[in-house]
């Protein structure tokens, strides 16, 4: 579907909310410039991707190399080399004046279609370390905007093409923004919001339970707990926090989440990019437990920024235990001026306008004549 009355820019991501969210952003940012916007993406991210503001989605084959065995590595390559041929058929069709790449390997088809087929390419890289796919596609790119400023794994040149943009933040975001700081003192009702990414994550429905059961009495009478857990995790959690006899809300999936971060004190996640830019905005203090075993330690590199400057404590997942955790909670709810402070270091490191920041960038690309090709 091509509505030829408006210009076209393809936006490529991977499936997961990490990629997804900035793309959903800036897609709302591109629109309101009267461009017609599709997705490019695979399985997972067409099943995500139900409410993405395009006027279509595409599902593009793609596939993850790795080194654990030869056959799945062919077998990989061939699945991009397809998506590839089936890149190429789809942009000619949609004739883009941009692709816009946001990470993941089912972005790498349509990125390199759109460099044989000389259509600018623009990639956004939401973490503090460069992902390996944005890394592969790189060379094609006009522009690169980075959510974090200065990320590690950006060679010389790849340097030269970046531009401190920050992560394109999705409307329900930028609806709460300004929520104040909920009032805390050592009496009141402490909100605790406990996260593990849009893939879930289970020692956060194992080992955060555990620690709730640790605290003081008066203290657990004081928790209101909301816990987003991976959907074969909620019956775990569900029996770990009437063990601890904590009421929680507990969820496979909020679709307010970004209101829940709003009205919570304290939250509890992993560090992925979208996460990290999501409490900077709205101005939450964290605990974060950087994803472990990653090659490219991007979660670490993500949590560091916020760690650095007093708005988040960082838990290595090795040293995650109930008692380690249990013990910081009792440090940081005695002294409640410290998770205030520590919400006012993470507002400061918020970029509220980082989807019209990329929107601009990506729109010179789009229509700097000299520089384009046709499909």
């Amino acid at each position: 579907m091509r509505d030829v009355s408006k210009p076209v820019i393809v936006l490529a991501a991977g499936g997961t909310g990490g990629h997804l969210f900035p793309a959903e952003a800036l897609a709302g940012e591109l629109q309101a410039s009267d461009i017609a916007i599709h997705l490019a993406t695979d399985a997972r991210g067409m099943a995500y991707g139900g409410q993405f503001p395009a006027v279509a989605r595409h599902q593009i084959r793609a596939a993850t190399p790795s080194g654990k065995s030869p056959i799945a590595l062919i077998k990989a390559l061939f699945a991009l080399l397809y998506g590839t041929v089936q890149s190429i058929a789809l942009l000619r069709r949609l004739k883009p004046r941009a692709v816009v790449g946001f990470g993941g390997y089912p972005s790498v088809p349509p990125l390199i279609a759109a460099a044989l087929l000389g259509i600018p390419v623009v990639l956004h890289e939401q973490n503090g370390v460069m992902g390996r796919a944005n890394r592969f596609v790189g060379r094609f790119a006009r522009r690169i905007g980075t959510g974090f400023d200065h990320p590690k794994g950006l060679s010389a040149a790849l340097q030269s093409k970046a531009v401190h943009s920050g992560n394109p933040l999705r409307p329900a975001v930028q609806a709460v923004m300004n929520v104040v700081y909920p009032p805390l003192d050592v009496r009141s009702p402490i909100n605790l919001l406990i996260t593990g990414g849009s893939q879930g994550a289970r020692v956060m429905s194992s080992v955060v339970p555990q620690a709730l059961a640790l605290l003081p009495s008066a203290l657990k009478a004081r928790l209101r707990v909301t816990h987003q857990a991976r959907g074969d995790d909620v019956a775990l959690a569900e029996t770990l926090y009437e063990k601890a006899d904590i009421k929680a809300d507990i969820r496979a999936f909020f679709d307010d989440l970004p209101a829940r971060i709003a009205a919570s004190h304290l939250v509890i996640g992993r560090a992925g990019a979208s996460t990290v830019a999501e409490l900077a905005a709205i101005g939450r203090p964290s605990i974060l437990v950087p994803l472990p075993g990653a090659l490219d330690q991007d979660q670490a590199a993500n949590a560091e920024s916020l760690a650095r400057i007093g708005a988040a404590f960082v838990v290595p997942q090795s040293e995650f235990t109930p008692e380690t955790l249990s013990h910081l909670l009792v440090q940081l709810f005695s002294e409640p001026h410290r998770l205030t402070s520590s919400s006012q270091a993470a507002k400061s490191a918020g970029i509220p306008d980082a989807a019209a920041r990329f929107a601009r960038l990506v729109l010179a690309e789009a229509f700097r004549e000299s520089s384009r090709g046709e499909p």
